[in-house]
């Protein structure tokens, strides 16, 4: 177990509409679709990235955060 403290929120933002909504990440999985509550645009992660988190969020997910590739 890590010493690390790790954050469960994370802002994210649109990348259609610009809209930002604070979401509750799942401690130990990453989320690949995301539903805009702006504009319902059904969000994924973008190339290279393993979850919308990483791509529009402003906190990483948390395996990223613990040091753990999930791509």
């Amino acid at each position: 177990m890590s010493d690390k403290t790790i954050v469960l929120e994370s802002d994210i933002t649109c990348p259609k509409c610009g809209h930002r909504s604070t979401e509750t990440m799942p401690e130990e999985a990453c989320v690949y679709f995301w539903s805009c509550p702006g504009c319902g645009e059904r969000v994924k992660p973008r190339e290279g990235d393993c979850c919308v988190f990483c791509s529009y969020g402003s906190v990483s997910c948390p395996p990223v955060q613990n040091g753990d590739c999930c791509k």
